[in-house]
């Protein structure tokens, strides 16, 4: 008993840390890229694909068909949180997010993204 509130104990002081993901398939090298506010979040996406649940369903689809031995799940960076002033976490993440989707760009035949519409891209509203 003493050994599982050791391990609670333990969890419960990790620092909680927010960062980038990407989940590549290695049949087609298609891949995704999200992010979380909590890392260890990771291994709930990966039940929720385990599930069937995902909310990508191109992504759920191949994860499907090719299986969970096609995919691997890695943290691309984890956000460095500001300790003076203040820190929007939401919006330091999206800025993060955004720098690896520019990077990666894991569109199309690529990945299972979607542009995100925006003012300087007005075609991608419709």
């Amino acid at each position: 008993m003493d050994r599982k509130k050791e391990l609670k104990r333990q969890f419960k002081e990790t620092p909680v840390e927010a960062g980038v993901y990407r989940i590549q398939n290695s049949k087609n090298g298609k891949s995704f890229v999200g992010s979380v506010t909590n890392l260890k979040r990771l291994n709930g996406i990966v039940f929720a694909l385990e599930a069937g649940t995902h909310y990508n369903k191109e992504l759920q689809q191949e994860w499907n068909q090719f299986g969970k031995e096609a995919f691997t799940v890695e943290v691309l960076e984890v956000l460095k949180k500001k300790e003076d002033g203040l820190f929007d976490l939401k919006s330091e993440l999206e800025k993060l997010e955004e720098k690896w989707l520019n990077q990666l760009k894991p569109y199309g035949e690529r990945g299972y993204n979607r542009p995100k519409p925006s003012v300087t891209n007005p075609s991608l509203l419709l």
